[in-house]
């Protein structure tokens, strides 16, 4: 079995596409998935099953969400490896001089194109920074996220893909909480 992480985008945010994380848990059920875990209202949700494209795995995702739930949701899937790799790869982490609580990572459905990724990086906007990496996007936001002009909203403007962004709290947690015994019976972690 291999370990996911999935990453849903805009659910339970403003009182839109409302999902409560448990029924969303039993839909990943039905779909095979096994030792499935939620972290927090926004649709991150960790799971096992047999090695499979991502593509595959966020597309029957999607359409459980769609047929359950009435709501059409872009949803992201890593591998565990994967999504280790890009937290451990964030350039802010050997900084000193940047404090932690301000890190985000934004997560690319697609690779984009190499003219796209450089007009996204031509905007820069001092004190915040923002680094590419392949799939993922690094934030440093000093002034809070709810005030940067670098949102999830105007990277996907600029790179023409879905994404969707978590603070480096969330992101290591969901780390954690991926790393922890994978015999572990499904339970939902409520931390708020």
């Amino acid at each position: 079995m291999t370990r996911y992480i999935s990453i849903l985008r805009g659910i339970n945010v403003g009182g839109h596409k409302i999902i409560k994380m448990n029924d969303l848990r039993v839909s990943f059920e039905q779909l095979g998935f096994s030792n499935t875990q939620s972290y927090i209202q926004s649709g991150n949700l960790i799971f096992n099953y047999p090695e499979t494209e991502n593509q595959q795995l966020e597309k029957m995702i999607s359409n459980i969400i769609l047929s359950t739930f009435g709501h059409e949701v872009p949803v992201l899937v890593l591998k565990l490896e994967e999504f280790k790799t890009m937290v451990k790869s964030n350039p802010f982490i050997n900084d000193s001089s940047k404090n932690e609580a301000f890190f985000h990572l934004t997560f690319l459905a697609d690779v984009p194109e190499t003219e796209r990724v450089e007009y996204l990086l031509s905007f820069q906007y001092d004190p915040e920074e923002l680094i590419y990496h392949q799939q993922v996007i690094y934030l440093y936001c000093p002034n809070g996220y709810g005030n940067t002009k670098l949102s999830n909203n105007f990277i996907e403007s600029k790179l023409k893909t879905t994404a969707t962004t978590r603070n480096w709290k969330t992101v290591n947690e969901l780390l954690s909480l991926s790393n922890k015994n994978n015999a572990q019976k499904s339970s939902d972690i409520q931390l708020l």
